[in-house]
C-alpha cells in the first residue's frame, strides 16, 4: 500500500481533551447526541496491531535492502580505494624513491605499535572491560582469558604511570608554543587592520621625473639593471622576457640581462632566439650562460654582477623566469628611492594567473595573500624589515654590495642578504599596490619540493647568521625580533609544534586517555587561526576547512625540512627547480595584435641578420615545430603520508570506541587528507 499522508494523528490527541459539545438542530429529525470523547472505533490504532506477516515480510526486506546498499557503497569506495592504490604503485615502479626514511620509520613504529594496542584494546572492549578501570574484576574462566585479562590490567598500569607523563608533558610545551604562535598571528592581523584603517602605505611625493627641460628629461631617470635568472624554462622564457622588454623606461638607461643556467641545449637555443629578437628591436638586452654552473640561483646572480659594466648602474630589479611586470613597474617602484638614500630594497607583491585552476593552487593563494598582505605589509610600515622574496623587487646596488653581495651558502639567498642588509642599517618597503603576475605550483610533487626547500634554507640561514646576529651592533630589540621572532617563532616552532601536536600527540592521545587534550586546542583555536589566514583572501572562505586539514598535512613536510636545514642533513642544501606550466596571462593577451605582425618582423630581422643568425633562426624554428607535447610522469606515493594516515585512521576507530565525538571526526577527516595527499591525488598531474 502506498504511504497515506494524514496528520489526523496530531489534532485527535488534543480534541480529546476538550469540554463536551452538544449539537443541536432547528428541525432534528433524529435526538439529540451528547459527545463526551471520541468513541472506541474512532481512536487511533496501536502502531503494531493490525499488522500480519505479509507486512512485516515486506518491512524486513525494506530495511535488508537498505543496509545491503549501505554495505555495497562501502565495499565500492573501499574497492575504488584499493584499485587507486594499486594503479599507484604499479605506476610507481621506476620512479626515484623520495628521500629522509629516518622520519619515516619512526611514523611506521608508530603505526605499528598503535594498531597492536587497538587490537589489544579491541578484544579488552568486546569483554566488555572499559578502558580506564584499573581494579578490573578477574573473571572465572580459561587460564588463557586470565591472563589476557592480567596483561591488559598491566598494560593500563604501565600506561598511566610512564607513558601518559611524558606525553602530557610534551602536549604542554606543544600548547604553550602554539599559544605564542596564535598570539603573533592575531598581533599581524591587529597591525595590517590598523594599517588598512589609517591607510598607512609608502608614497610617493610629486613626480621625481617631471622637469622643465623637455630635452634634459632623460637625465633624471635613474641607471637601472634587470635580471632575468632562470634554468631549463621551456614554459615560461618567452612570455618573461617579452613582459620585462616592455617596461616604460628610457631605453638608454635600462639593461636587461638573461641569466641563462640551462642544461639543455635546444632551450638555450630558444632563449636565444628571443634574445635576438628584441635586441633586433632595439632593446637593450644581453644573454649570459655560465660554463661553470655553481651556487645555483645566488652563484648566477653573483656571476652576473662582476661584470665590469655593472659599476655604471644604481638599481637591479630581479624577476624570476615565470614573473610578468607591468609596464609601469619600474616608475611605481625606483621613485621610492628618491630622497631616501637608508632605503636599499622595494619590494612588490606577487599576483597570481593560476590561482583558481586547481584546489592545490587555491589553497596556495590564502597562504600567499595572508604572507603579503599581513606579514610583509606590516613588517614593513612597523619594522621597515622582511623577508626579500627573491623576485620581484628592487635593490640599491650599493646595499648589496656593502652586504656582502650574493653568497652560495644557503639555498634561500633572498632571505640571505636580507638579514645582512637588515645588519648593516638598510631599510626596506614593501609596495602592497604593486602586483607582478607569476603562477604557482600546480601538482602536489612541485609545490612540495618548493615547500623543502623554503623551510630548509631558513634554518640553515640561522646556524650561519646567528654569530653574525649576536656580534652586530644594531639595536637589541633588533637582534631580538631576528632571532625569536623572524627565524625561531615563525621558521621553527610553527612546523615543529604543528606536525608534533596534531599528527604524533593527538594520535597518541587516542590510546593513552590520561593525556587528553583540551577541545579548545583541537577545535575552536585551529579554526580560528584559519578564519584569520583566509581573511586577505575572502573569495576562498568556503575552503577553510580543506585548508585547516592541507596545513596539517603539509606539517610533515615542513618539519622534515625544518629538521635536515637545522642540522644540515643531506636534502639541506637540495635545489630542485618549481615545474611551471606557462599559463598565460592578461599581457600575453594584450600582446595578440602584435603576434599578428609577427612574420612582417621576422622578414625585417632576417633582413638585418647575417647568414650565422639566419642559420641559428631556421634551427630555432625547427626546435619549436617539433616540440611535442611534454610526457606525463608517474605520480609518487608519499610514504610518510600515507602512513600517517593510516596512523590517524587506527586512532579515530580508538576515539570511536571511547565515545569522543569531536577527536573521531577530526582524526577521521585528517587521516583522509592525508590518504588524498599520500596518494598525490590533490593537483594537477606532473609532467
Amino acid at each position: 500500500m502506498a504511504p497515506r499522508l494524514d496528520f489526523s494523528s496530531w489534532w485527535v490527541k488534543d480534541t480529546q481533551k476538550g469540554t463536551p459539545v452538544v449539537v443541536k438542530m432547528e428541525n432534528p429529525s433524529f435526538s439529540v447526541v451528547e459527545i463526551s470523547g471520541a468513541d472506541a472505533a474512532f481512536r487511533p490504532v496501536e502502531k503494531n496491531r493490525g499488522k500480519n506477516a505479509k507486512q512485516v515480510t515486506w518491512v524486513l526486506l525494506l530495511k535488508a535492502h537498505r543496509a545491503v546498499g549501505c554495505v555495497t557503497w562501502l565495499v565500492t569506495v573501499l574497492w575504488d580505494l584499493l584499485g587507486g592504490i594499486k594503479k599507484r604503485v604499479v605506476q610507481r615502479q621506476g620512479v626515484a624513491v623520495e628521500k629522509g626514511k629516518l622520519l619515516f620509520r619512526i611514523i611506521s613504529l608508530f603505526l605499528v605499535i598503535s594498531l597492536a594496542v587497538l587490537a589489544f584494546e579491541v578484544v579488552a572492549y568486546l569483554q566488555g572491560w572499559h578502558f580506564g578501570n584499573h581494579n578490573l574484576h578477574i573473571p572465572h574462566s580459561s587460564d588463557f582469558e586470565r591472563l589476557f585479562h592480567v596483561a591488559y590490567v598491566a598494560w593500563l598500569t604501565f600506561r598511566a604511570e610512564y607513558i601518559a607523563p611524558p606525553i602530557q608533558a610534551l602536549s604542554k610545551f606543544c600548547i604553550v608554543l602554539f599559544v605564542i604562535q596564535s598570539v603573533d598571528r592575531l598581533l599581524l592581523c591587529l597591525g595590517c587592520f590598523w594599517i588598512k584603517l589609517r591607510k598607512v602605505k609608502p608614497r610617493i611625493s610629486g613626480d621625481p621625473f617631471k622637469v622643465d627641460d623637455v630635452e634634459g628629461s632623460v637625465c633624471k631617470y635613474p641607471m637601472v639593471l634587470v635580471q632575468i635568472p632562470m634554468c631549463n624554462e621551456r614554459e615560461v622564457y618567452e612570455q618573461s622576457i617579452s613582459a620585462v622588454c616592455q617596461i616604460d623606461w628610457p631605453r638608454d638607461r635600462l639593461l636587461i640581462q638573461v641569466l641563462d643556467d640551462s642544461d639543455d641545449e635546444s632551450i638555450q637555443w630558444l632563449i636565444k632566439a628571443e634574445v635576438s629578437k628584441w635586441n633586433q628591436k632595439g632593446i637593450n638586452i644581453i644573454y649570459r650562460h655560465r660554463l661553470i654552473r655553481t651556487g645555483y640561483k645566488a652563484g648566477n646572480l653573483n656571476s652576473a654582477m662582476n661584470c665590469d659594466y655593472v659599476k655604471d648602474y644604481e638599481f637591479v630589479a630581479i624577476f624570476d623566469a615565470d614573473f610578468q611586470p607591468n609596464p609601469d613597474f619600474l616608475k611605481q617602484t625606483v621613485p621610492h628611492f628618491k630622497d631616501n638614500p637608508e632605503l636599499g630594497l622595494v619590494q612588490a607583491r606577487w599576483s597570481y594567473v593560476n590561482k583558481d585552476e586547481n584546489l592545490l593552487t587555491r589553497l596556495q593563494n590564502i597562504n600567499l595573500c595572508f604572507h603579503f598582505e599581513v606579514e610583509q605589509q606590516v613588517n614593513g610600515v612597523f619594522l621597515n624589515f622582511f623577508g626579500f622574496n627573491g623576485t620581484a623587487g628592487v635593490w640599491r646596488i650599493k646595499a648589496l654590495e656593502e652586504s656582502g653581495g650574493w653568497l652560495e651558502r644557503t639555498t634561500v639567498e633572498d632571505m640571505d642578504i636580507a638579514v645582512r642588509a637588515h645588519l648593516n642599517g638598510w631599510k626596506f618597503i614593501f609596495l602592497n599596490d604593486v602586483k607582478v603576475l607569476c603562477e604557482v605550483p600546480e601538482s602536489y610533487e612541485a609545490y612540495r619540493k618548493q615547500q623543502h626547500r623554503w623551510h630548509s634554507g631558513p634554518m640553515q640561514l640561522f646556524r650561519l647568521c646567528l654569530p653574525a646576529i649576536l656580534k652586530s651592533k644594531v639595536s637589541p630589540w633588533k637582534k631580538a625580533n631576528l632571532i625569536l621572532l623572524f627565524f625561531l617563532l615563525r621558521k621553527l616552532i610553527l612546523p615543529f609544534y604543528s606536525f608534533t601536536l596534531f599528527c604524533i600527540i593527538l594520535p597518541l592521545t587516542m590510546f593513552v586517555p590520561e593525556a587528553e587534550l583540551p577541545l579548545w586546542l583541537i577545535c575552536y583555536v585551529p579554526v580560528f587561526m584559519s578564519i584569520l589566514n583566509i581573511l586577505p583572501a575572502p573569495k576562498s572562505f568556503p575552503f577553510i576547512v580543506p585548508y585547516l586539514l592541507f596545513e596539517n598535512t603539509m606539517s610533515v613536510t615542513k618539519f622534515n625540512a625544518m629538521v635536515s636545514g637545522l642540522f644540515q642533513l643531506g636534502s639541506s642544501y637540495e635545489w630542485i627547480v618549481t615545474k611551471k606550466a606557462g599559463r598565460s596571462s592578461e599581457s600575453d593577451l594584450l600582446a595578440a595584435a602584435e603576434r599578428e605582425t609577427k612574420s612582417i618582423e621576422q622578414q625585417k630581422i632576417h633582413r638585418g641578420a647575417s647568414d650565422s643568425e639566419l642559420v641559428e633562426l631556421h634551427q630555432l624554428k625547427e626546435l619549436k615545430e617539433a616540440a611535442v607535447e611534454p610526457v606525463k610522469k608517474a605520480n609518487k606515493i608519499y610514504k610518510k603520508e600515507l602512513t600517517l594516515a593510516f596512523l590517524l585512521l587506527t586512532a579515530s576507530v580508538r576515539s570511536l570506541l571511547s565515545a569522543q565525538g569531536v577527536h573521531f571526526y577530526f582524526l577521521l577527516f585528517q587521516g583522509i587528507t592525508f590518504l588524498l595527499v599520500g596518494l598525490d591525488l590533490i593537483g594537477e598531474q606532473m609532467s
